[in-house]
Formats: C-alpha cells, structure tokens, sequence
C-alpha cells in the first residue's frame, strides 16, 4: 500500500503566547506564505478551550512561562487526554538552559525552539512537526480501517461458518424424526450449562468464555452423522434388533469422520471443528462406562460430550416426534435425575437441575409447532415411501 499524504488542507497552527507582541510576531511569521489557518490564545486556560473544540489543531506553538497557567501544566493536561494527547506541542520559549529542554521533550513535546527565533528555524521546524503529524493521522486512518475491514470479514466468515452449519445439520435432520428446533434448544441447553459451570472447579479450567462460544457454535453438529444411516434403522419407530441397533450406534463415527473429512480439506485445525468432533463422537457415551461408541467412562469422556449428553436426552425425552407425545418437563427431569452418576456427570447433572426452569424456558421459546410437525411427517412419508 503506498502512502499518499494530502497536503491540500491548509493545517491549524495554535500559538499560546501570553505576551501580545510575541503573538503578532509568530502569527504573521506563520500567515507570511498563507500556508496555515492560525489561532491564537494568551492564556493557559484559553489555549485548552482551543485545543479541545473541533476542528483540533494539527500542532501547538506553546510558551512556557505564563502567568496563572504555565505552558507544562497546559502541556500536561493535553497529554492526559486521549483526545489531545497526539497533537505535537513544540515549547516556544526564553527557558534556554538543558535543564529546560531535556524536561519538555520528557514532557512529550515534540520540539523545543528558544527565544529569540531564528524565522528559518522555527519554520522549517513547524513544517516537519506537521508532515510527521500527517503521516501519523493517515497511517491511524489506514489502520482504523483495515480493523473495521477484518471485523467486517471476519463476521462473514462467522456467518457462513454459521449458515453452513445450520444447513448441514438441518440436512440431517431432514432424515430424522427430530424437527429444525432441536437444533436450537440443545445450543442454548448447552450454554446454559456450560455458563453454569465455568467457575466450577472441575470445569472452569476448560469453559472460558471462547470456549463457551464455540461449544454453542459446534452443537448443532452432534447428530450430523445419521445422514449416513439407513433409513429403514433411522426412520424405524419401533424398538430396534440388536444389529439395527449396531448400526445406528455407528452415527457417532460417522459424524466425527465427515467433520474431520472437512477440516483435512481445509488444511488446518479448527476450534470449534475440533469440539464438534468430540461431541459427535462422544455425546452418547455415559458416566458409567456402558455407552457408545468407545464405552468411555467418567473423566475420559470430553467434557463437551458431557454436556451435550444431558441436552440431547432433556430434549429428547420432552419433545413430540411423528411418532410419540412429547413428555412433561418434570417427568424428564426425573429420568435425568435418576440418570445422575450412571448416565450423566454427577456434577453437570447438578447444574442442569440448578437450571431447569431456564431449559423450560428454551423449550417453550423454541418449541415445535403442529405446522413443524406436519411438515416432517409429510417429508417422512416422502422418504420412507409409506401414506
């Protein structure tokens, strides 16, 4: 990118300057070749109102010693402002000593010009504090951009990592007896529990905030692998044979693969990819060792899993599908309770029962209409060929 300034703008130059005839000498020194839009104050408290109104100026011609106000306390309270602090101040004053000079470049002036002036000097020091000043304001400008440009395309990316998503979890879902609804409920389940036990001792050192939001990004993928089941297992309403059920069990894997499939395309790791593998892969394994597909057992099974393990069967167990009524929230939270220690993390049961009137609320928030309903039993009908 290559840097252009624009010099067409006629700069501001504010002099502070308690003395008249040392005023009109800098003003006409500066308005000789009307380069410059000069303003004026000959006091301390004068020069902030100045230099604090709109437009600011570009530099500041900043006598020292001042009578009530000196020219440090005014430099002071310009620099402790973030709205002040980046214009230059060169100190213009009689204070010639080392002393003097090495205190207001420490100061934060950008220059120091002793009395009597030398007109060349002073001139040829101003405009070098202004071309300074406007490459500074044009690379500030080019970097406020380019921030606003990766946050612009960096919620585009998110919303098409979240559309996509949603398009092939919902895909799956056509297959399955389960409504797009579902989707949503188990995310917000999962948050739920997941802000519930960031301060946890057994899991505050996993659910940080990033990882929180991740979680919720990669939920709606734990079921993407029943794409790969038969239909004759995955439609069937009845109870399955021991080999259907051998086969349904095979989602887990099936899912983990497609999702580790599309992060090898992608030539790279990605967060909530990653997490989204442990869910599809783990989220029907239980506490006690006696789920699937690996029969893990406590600790052993992510932590993400876990979690997700007690929002699939909340939802499970309350919602209506073609086949069956949906059951009572407290019903469900009796199953779960039941579950505690056995199916579930004893402590991530804990917080879901800490927190069930807010998946209620989910429930309510996202439930399945009867047009939701009728719709998946006219596309099951479709598929599995049945009146």
């Amino acid at each position: 990118m290559e840097l252009t300034l624009d010099f067409t703008r006629k700069p501001t130059i504010l002099i502070v300057d308690d003395t008249p005839d040392n005023l009109l000498l800098m003003s006409n020194l500066l308005k000789e070749n009307n380069r410059y839009v000069i303003k004026a104050a000959n006091n301390g408290e004068k020069a902030l109102r100045i230099a604090q109104a709109d437009p600011l100026p570009d530099l500041i011609l900043l006598d020292i010693m001042m009578p009530d106000m000196s020219g440090h306390e005014v430099a002071q309270v310009l620099k402790a402002e973030p709205r002040t602090r980046d214009i230059p101040i060169i100190f213009l004053t009689a204070m010639a000593s080392t002393a003097d000079e090495t205190l207001g470049l420490q100061m934060g002036a950008a220059d120091y010009i002793t009395k009597p002036i030398c007109p060349p000097i002073v001139l040829a020091r101003v405009e070098t504090q202004l071309k300074v000043k406007a490459a500074a304001d044009f690379l500030k400008d080019q970097n406020d951009y380019l921030e606003q440009e990766v946050l612009r395309r960096t919620k585009e990316v998110t919303a098409i990592q979240d559309v996509t998503i949603h398009a092939m979890a919902s895909l799956a879902e056509t297959r399955d007896n389960e409504t797009g609804n579902h989707i949503r409920r188990t995310q917000h389940y999962v948050k739920v529990l997941a802000e519930h036990l960031r301060e946890h001792p057994r899991f505050r050192h996993f659910l940080d905030d990033e990882t929180i939001k991740l979680i919720f990004k990669s939920a709606p993928l734990h079921d993407i692998g029943k794409i790969g089941i038969p239909d004759r297992i995955l439609l069937k309403p009845g109870r399955f044979t021991p080999e259907e059920f051998d086969i349904m069990k095979t989602h887990t894997t099936l899912g983990r693969d497609a999702i580790a499939h599309a992060e090898q395309q992608l030539g790279m790791d990605v967060d909530f990819l990653c997490l989204a593998k442990e869910i599809a892969y783990g989220h029907q394994e239980k506490w006690d060792g006696s789920g699937y597909p690996e029969g893990k057992a406590g600790d052993d099974i992510p932590i993400s899993a876990r979690l997700m393990a007690v929002a699939d069967v909340y939802d499970a167990l309350i919602s209506r599908r073609v086949y069956k009524d949906g059951m009572s929230h407290e019903a469900a939270l009796a199953i779960i309770r039941e579950g505690r220690g056995t199916h579930f993390d004893p402590d991530i049961c804990d917080a879901f029962l800490a927190c069930a009137d807010r998946f209620q609320v989910i429930a309510t928030q996202f439930a399945d209409s009867d047009h939701d309903m009728a719709q998946k039993a006219v596309a099951l009908q479709y598929i599995t060929g049945t009146p």
